[in-house]
Order: C-alpha cells, then sequence, then structure tokens
C-alpha cells in the first residue's frame, strides 16, 4: 500500500477516500498486517480540516471510533467481522457528505 499523505492541503474527501481505500486493503490482510495499516489511518481520522459542518465532524468521529474497535478487536485476537462492517459504513457516510 502507497503511504497515506498526511500533509496540510489534503481535503477532506481525500480523506475520507484514503481511509475507505485503506480499510479495504486492511479488512483482507491478516490481523498483523492490518493493525499497521489502521494505525496510519489515526491522523487522517482524527485530524480537523478546518470549518466543516456539523455532520461531517460527526461522520468523522464515528468512523475514527470504528476503526479504533476494529483495531483494539484485532489487537486482542477477537473476531472484527462485524466491526468491519461498521467502520466502513462510517466511513462510507462520511465519504458521502464530503463529495
Amino acid at each position: 500500500m502507497k503511504a497515506i499523505k498526511q500533509e496540510v492541503g489534503v481535503t477532506e474527501a481525500e480523506k475520507a477516500r484514503q481511509v475507505h481505500a485503506a480499510l479495504q486493503i486492511a479488512q483482507g490482510a491478516a490481523p498483523d498486517a492490518a493493525l499497521p495499516i489502521l494505525n496510519g489511518l489515526i491522523g487522517l481520522v482524527r485530524s480537523d480540516s478546518g470549518d466543516q459542518p456539523i455532520e461531517v465532524d460527526e461522520a468523522r468521529s464515528s468512523a475514527f471510533l470504528a476503526i479504533c474497535e476494529v483495531g483494539k478487536a484485532l489487537h486482542r485476537g477477537q473476531p472484527a467481522g462485524p466491526l468491519w462492517a461498521a467502520a466502513i459504513t462510517a466511513t462510507d457516510r462520511w465519504l458521502a457528505l464530503v463529495t
């Protein structure tokens, strides 16, 4: 997977697209490979992109929390199937609001 952009000037839509693509890759990876991918997303999902509508901030926050839940489950060796779906759905909602 190519490096995830975290520089200033990346739009909210670009961040959401990068997160969505990375989640798709991580979901198909082994847990030990998926965890670093998820950790790399945190900066994109946590960062505030300026003056966004509250709906966008809430959607980004929901994606962040869902991704954290997947990471916790993988770290603990627990099943993450439904958690992946929740993370992707939350990211889809975020993406829909910014594109």
